[in-house]
């Protein structure tokens, strides 16, 4: 059977570091508190001039390096961004551009932090459909552009990068087993970006009420993503006939290491089968999966046959799984 196959990865990080103890001197806020509470170290920070459109070219060339192909033989980009260049064009079409990748139609996808996985669904349709044969998916932000500094609840959350698949059809074992999202719009105001856009355009008093920053009800989201996470891993495990103990390695958006601990606790899987680098890049939204996913797979953590899950939750309210065997 046709399965969509990812055949390389690839990942890029801004090279500023800011530390907790460099938010120390800006926020009312510690290292102790920080970490307690995030599971936090650092984050990345995008250079001034290095756009989303930018940290996505890192990566995308990484992988068509790494799977020794050209942009030229691409038919689709995706790009999942929160944080785009400009709200037109899409930063995929910016991509495409300076990728030279002539043949290919490219769009963006909107859905906060699960919004690889969205693509990765969108693609994985494409794919099995017999639509497409080769997609490049992106997962880009340049969150530090909309995080309010002087909120020591989100200033602390956030970091930039970027990550990327290659995704080809194959028949075979190894590929996407499945993938599954889900949407809930009631829960919308847990976790925003109010300014921009038709509700609240941009305007004097739209950033006088700092509005064009990233709003968020920690507590509230934590709650409902601890009890939606376990709940969709379990359901992926079940679709695909797999038990727990099935899971070489579990890899979830790098949100907050007490959600994570706590998804891994409820399904009785040790960290040891946990993909995280939370305390070195922050929450990166889209770019989180890709990133650990790359460093998964680099790092050996990932081998042939193994069966790996991806996990998301974020802003909409949206979450996603996505069971593949590697």
């Amino acid at each position: 059977m046709l399965k969509a196959k990812i055949i390389s990865t690839g990942s890029y990080v801004p090279s500023r570091r800011l530390t907790n103890g460099e938010l120390e001197q800006m926020v009312d806020t510690s290292d102790k508190w920080i970490m307690e509470r995030t599971g936090i170290r650092e984050r990345r920070i995008a250079a001034e001039g290095e756009n989303t459109s930018d940290l996505a070219y890192e990566a995308a060339v990484l992988a068509l390096s790494r799977a020794g192909i050209s942009a030229s033989s691409l038919d689709i980009i995706i790009v999942a961004t929160i944080t785009g260049d400009m709200p037109i064009p899409a930063t995929a079409c910016f991509l495409q551009n300076r990728l030279n990748a002539t043949q290919a139609a490219a769009f963006d996808i909107n859905a906060a932090c699960s919004g690889f996985l969205f693509g990765l669904s969108t693609a994985n349709a494409y794919i099995k459909s017999g639509m497409y044969k080769r997609i490049l998916l992106v997962g880009a932000e340049a969150l530090s552009r909309f995080t309010d500094w002087e909120d020591r609840n989100t200033c602390v959350l956030f970091g930039d990068g970027a990550g990327a698949v290659i995704l080809e059809a194959a028949d075979g074992q190894s590929g996407i087993l499945s993938v599954d999202i889900h949407s809930d719009g009631s829960y919308w105001e847990l976790l925003n970006l109010p300014g921009g856009g038709s509700k609240y355009p941009p305007s004097e008093e739209a950033a006088a009420n700092r509005l064009h920053y990233i709003k968020m009800k920690g507590n509230e989201t934590f709650k409902v993503a601890v009890r939606t996470l376990e709940k969709l891993v379990i359901d992926a495990l079940e679709k695909n006939g797999l038990k727990s103990s099935d899971i070489a390695l579990l890899v979830p958006h790098q949100a907050n290491l007490r959600i994570i601990s706590a998804t891994a606790t409820r399904l009785g899987i040790g960290m040891d089968k946990v993909m995280v680098n939370l305390d070195k890049c922050g929450n990166t939204s889209a770019a989180s999966i890709p990133i650990a996913l790359d460093e998964a797979a680099t790092s050996g953590r990932i081998k042939e046959n193994d069966t790996i899950i991806l996990e998301a939750f974020g802003g909409g309210l949206t979450w996603a799984s996505a069971v593949i065997r590697w």
